[in-house]
């Protein structure tokens, strides 16, 4: 029994006659009656009574007819699948970021790729870039949400607009809230909080200006460092694309004039390795520009 000879059968129960069946099939009438008596011998049973006069299907009929259309239903929907996993319509996204980035630029990017296929679901995991690396590596996320600098051999990548680093403190304690710009140097002295990302790039910058920098703390979680800048505890060295993540924060940013201290998000994923539809749709978020 294959497919092709129950959607044979299905159209002469249709038709209610061999003949016109065969006419709809635009197959020989003999080739149609043989296709069906074979179905009947493999089966073992009766499917169609039939006479010159009469043409009644039969019990057995009655439920194989029930079962192709049911089949059939199921081919046609899983065809339909198959197509948009293919053009990226469905299937599940697995995406790693770090935190920063997962209630900004990776929300609102979701939010307009679920707009346009709404077949998409998600699987979000967060951690730092070192996670996010071993993640891909590993083969738990497709693409991954980092900040540079970072290794990439082995990785393909988009890098988006450069963002320079930014001095985060309560207001007033050490600039006024005209200054809008400071020297790298008016951090000598002041009790630096860094995250471990880029502690080695402030602490080089720094060094390069002529001064150790005094790191009071390093902070991994991204909103850990602006709340304890925010509560007097330091100055919090950040990308300033970070200075949202604190809502209704008393917080003063200035920009570091200091040329090296400046990083990118890197939306990376494995060289030569496959990837799924639905990464490949939302990929080209980034390679199209698309906001």
């Amino acid at each position: 029994m294959d497919f092709k000879q129950l959607t044979y059968f299905l159209e002469i129960v249709k038709q209610g006659n061999i003949t016109k069946a065969s006419k709809k099939l635009h197959i020989a009438q003999p080739h149609l009656s043989q296709q069906l008596k074979m179905l009947e011998d493999e089966l073992g049973v009766k499917l169609i009574e039939r006479n010159t006069r009469k043409f009644q299907i039969t019990s057995a009929g009655q439920i194989l007819k029930n079962r192709c259309e049911q089949m059939i239903e199921l081919m046609d929907t899983t065809l339909k699948e198959l197509k948009d996993i293919k053009d990226g319509l469905n299937g599940t996204l697995s995406i790693g970021t770090i935190s920063s980035e997962g209630d900004t630029l990776l929300l609102n990017r979701v939010m307009n790729f679920y707009d346009k296929y709404p077949g998409i679901t998600f699987d979000i995991r967060e951690g730092d870039t070192k996670d996010i690396l071993k993640l891909l590596t590993d083969g738990v996320i497709e693409i991954g949400i980092i900040r540079t600098p970072v290794d990439s051999e082995g990785f393909e990548s988009i890098y988006l607009e450069s963002a320079p680093m930014v001095a985060a403190t309560r207001e007033k304690i050490y600039w006024d809230e005209n200054v809008k710009e400071i020297s790298i140097s008016e951090l000598e002295n002041k009790p630096l909080l860094v995250t471990r990302r880029f502690e080695q790039n402030i602490v080089e910058a720094c060094e390069n200006a002529g001064f150790e920098p005094n790191i009071f703390c390093k902070i991994e979680d991204t909103r850990s460092i602006l709340t304890w800048a925010n509560k007097g505890m330091g100055v919090a060295i950040v990308p300033k694309d970070w200075i949202g993540l604190v809502p209704n924060a008393n917080l003063m940013f200035k920009d570091i004039n200091e040329p090296s201290l400046v990083t990118k998000t890197g939306i990376i994923w494995i060289k030569d390795r496959y990837l799924s539809a639905p990464a490949k749709r939302f990929l080209d978020i980034f390679k199209l520009g698309y906001i």
